[in-house]
């Protein structure tokens, strides 16, 4: 599998982003349901906390790509929706950093939503992967 990255400005290397992924030469198409900050009973945790909640749903994110024998790396877009812009941003540098072996960087787009699934919950990670 190849993958490019389609850039036409630099800009969004600051947000450890891509506009634009070309895939090529893949097999298998991975596409991941919005993770959350949602423990194995399915139970939201860490009410109004955004870095815990940040964390807790790139963890399940993670288990549900090895569970499929993928990893981070193979993540070419990242839904991302949130109930709170401004204390996201205040965090984006947690995702930049899960981001930061990934080549090229995965696109990224986020959305504002009234709320999500439990009222309790701030943010969600939906991702596509290919190998």
């Amino acid at each position: 599998m190849e993958k490019k990255a389609v850039n036409p400005g630099k800009w969004q290397d600051d947000f450890s982003f891509s506009q634009a992924v070309e895939v090529s030469n893949n097999s298998q198409t991975l596409f991941c349901a919005g993770q959350a900050s949602i423990n194995e009973e399915g139970q939201p945790l860490h009410k109004g906390d955004m870095a815990a909640q940040l964390t807790l749903a790139f963890e399940n994110l993670e288990a549900v790509l090895v569970k499929g024998n993928y990893g981070l790396t193979n993540i070419v877009r990242l839904l991302i929706y949130t109930t709170d812009f401004d204390n996201l941003f205040q965090h984006y540098s947690m995702l930049a950093a899960k981001l930061e072996n990934t080549t090229p960087k995965p696109t990224v787009t986020i959305i504002g939503v009234n709320r999500l699934v439990f009222p309790e919950l701030l943010v969600e990670i939906e991702a596509i992967a290919v190998k």
